[in-house]
């Protein structure tokens, strides 16, 4: 079968990242006698620099981790709200929804210590040895990819009127980075320089040196930094300055934390995934909704299927998922729900949101999640504006623009117009800053046995102003959150806003096999699950999984659910598919009700992926082509 690339094999080490600095960067460490952990930090702190418009140090990350010698776990780098984030404190203001940008819309950072926690006790490499990969791209600079520059450029007013601490970093001289050109961020060296120091200069030994590193973050030099600059009111996506509410308390009292994954069994595969304080189960609750007997593989049949499978989960995450209150997740997963649920997809689209009643409770949505669901959603009815729908998820083919009838979105963030709505043909520029953010995605696998997958994301460039003495900005996952009570992902102080941020560990006949995960905001958990089934429905390469194949193949997804991100919109009925996946389904597609936009034949997905066969120690590595950036390497 023709890939663009080969499933790479070897047994010495694999590393596939959204970024190809990022995957050597994993590979150096291997190669210099580091661990799979080792590895992955070193090449999370690298995302942070060569990817800053999709994730910074003070963004959140899950990890999925599964040592050789232990059981699988989740590692939870997904901060809370602040003690300070009520909803009546936003209402007061006059908000219905949290700000898309700005210090309101700041959680307590949580990708820093969970980083620093894999490192302690499971790597085996020094702080020093980590950053220093980190520390030399930023010092030294880095060719930048085309969209860091297009990203500034849809913010450029913003910075230059409001935020210009970010247009000092970047729009030195009043030019963003062109594609290819040498981007530097020396106060990001300075700061992980000096946090080297002082962790170093008072503490004996890698774990007491990674422990004060924490300490650093939470109420040293840089957690001072950051309560200050959530304190200094900053335009946001609302049109007015707001101070945010995380503080120095905040800081102090977070700790990165381990759990249990959640899990299903499917066909002799186990997946495993974080809890519903992310979307992870929605990926599970797909797989369960499948009929014992499936249609073939790519048909129009096994599309339709999918989609509208797909569209259950994601009404049940809106339901029931979130931090706020038990979720009746057992029940979500039982074959006597899933076999109720899977008789309401039928021959036609839908184009209502049906959550489900586990154990008879009623579900409960949010007004405004009601008002995006509600209204003439028919397939005669006018197209709907899906403001904020998904996250923009898709990336641009090598052959550059994409021909019509593609709208014009990419994976990397747009701004906005006026309204707040997220325009998905030429999207206008304005001073508040109305833009979307993407996320970044690292798998590896060592020759020990040892994987692990994460999805670090937030504190993008364009999420708040740049703190000009540490070169980042914090992030904005209290977007995610609603501002009513009682709600599963209502935003509460001391719980997590709802992520979509959801990497994936696969184990066969109970032992682990296979890392994977993408970018895409609302989308990751359908692309995995095409992903997945792709690996597991079709057949092997050279004695392994076909991992390339199942990244390259076709891939769609629909936004039939309020979206995760500001201004939470939707689109009923909506599937965007690559236009490799056949005039014939295409046309199906529309027969049976589904808004078909045809996309680029290589506009879906940015997956990465790495493997290892238990019974022979060969491992694999896949990375995504689309957008020419993602990169897997190994040996």
């Amino acid at each position: 079968m023709f890939t663009t690339r080969p499933t790479l094999q070897g047994t010495f080490g694999m590393a596939s990242s959204t970024h190809w600095l990022a995957s050597q960067t994993a590979m150096a460490v291997l190669e210099n006698g580091g661990n799979a952990f080792d590895a992955a930090v070193a090449a999370g702190f690298v995302l942070h620099v060569v990817e800053p418009h999709l994730n910074g140090p003070a963004g959140e990350v899950p990890i999925i981790l599964a040592p050789a010698d232990g059981p699988v776990r989740v590692l939870c780098g997904q901060g809370p709200a602040p003690a300070g984030a009520s909803v009546a404190h936003y209402t007061s203001l006059g908000l219905d929804l949290v700000p898309g940008t700005g210090p309101l819309a700041a959680a307590v950072p949580g990708a820093f210590d969970a980083w620093m926690l894999l490192l302690r006790d499971h790597g085996s490499k020094s702080l020093e040895e980590v950053l220093r990969y980190a520390i030399g791209y930023a010092e030294h600079g880095h060719p930048a990819v085309e969209r860091i520059g297009e990203t500034v450029e849809t913010v450029r007013e913003l910075f230059e009127t409001e935020w210009t601490s970010s247009a000092a970093l970047y729009l030195p001289d009043g030019k963003a980075v062109a594609p290819g050109g040498l981007l530097r961020n020396r106060p990001l060296a300075a700061t992980w320089r000096r946090l080297v120091a002082e962790a170093t200069a008072g503490s004996v030994g890698r774990e007491a040196q990674i422990d004060a590193a924490r300490r650093i973050w939470r109420e040293g030099f840089i957690g001072e930094a950051l309560a200050g600059s959530a304190a200094r009111p900053a335009m946001d996506t609302s049109g007015e300055r707001h101070a945010g509410t995380l503080t120095g308390d905040d800081l102090a009292a977070f700790a990165a934390t381990y759990e249990a994954p959640v899990t299903h069994e499917w066909r002799g595969w186990t997946v495993a995934k974080a809890g519903p304080w992310s979307q992870g189960p929605v990926l599970l609750q797909q797989l369960a909704l499948l009929p014992e007997e499936l249609p073939a593989y790519g048909s129009p049949e096994y599309v339709h299927l999918l989609i509208e499978g797909g569209k259950l989960a994601m009404a049940d995450r809106e339901a029931w998922y979130g931090d706020a209150a038990e979720v009746p997740l057992e029940t979500l997963l039982s074959e006597e729900y899933n076999a109720a649920r899977r008789t309401l997809i039928g021959e036609r689209a839908s184009y209502a949101l049906r959550p489900g009643s586990p154990d008879d409770r009623v579900p409960r949505l949010g007004k405004h999640a009601l008002a995006v669901a509600t209204g003439d959603h028919g397939p005669d009815a006018p197209e709907a504006s899906a403001p904020g729908a998904g996250e923009p998820t898709v990336a641009r083919g090598p052959a550059g623009p994409l021909p019509e009838p593609w709208s014009g979105a990419v994976s990397e963030p747009r701004s906005g117009p006026p309204s707040g709505a997220v325009s998905e043909v030429a999207p206008e520029v304005d001073r508040r800053g109305a833009t979307r953010g993407d996320t970044c995605h690292i798998d590896v696998v060592d020759r020990w046995g040892n994987l692990v997958s994460a999805t670090p994301s937030g504190g993008w460039l364009q999420s708040n102003p740049v703190i000009p003495e540490l070169g980042f900005p914090l992030g904005t996952r209290l977007q995610m959150a609603w501002l009513e009570e009682g709600l599963p992902n209502s935003l509460t102080p001391g719980r997590r806003p709802r992520t979509t941020l959801t990497p994936s560990l696969a184990l066969r006949e109970g032992v682990p096999v296979m890392a994977f995960g993408t970018p895409g905001g609302d989308q990751q958990d359908q692309w995995q699950l095409h992903f997945f089934l792709a690996v597991a429905l079709r057949g092997a390469v050279r004695g392994g999984l076909d991992l390339q194949g199942a990244v390259d193949a076709p891939n769609w997804h629909h936004d039939s659910f309020p979206g995760s991100f500001f201004p939470r919109g939707m689109r009923p009925g909506s599937v965007t598919v690559e236009s490799r996946i056949g005039e014939r389904t295409v046309e199906d597609l529309r027969r049976r009700g589904h808004r078909v936009t045809v996309g680029g034949a290589w506009s879906e997905g940015r997956l990465c992926a790495v493997a290892r066969d238990p019974e022979t120690g060969v491992l694999s590595a896949a990375a995504n082509p689309r957008g020419m950036q993602g990169y897997a390497v190994g040996r």
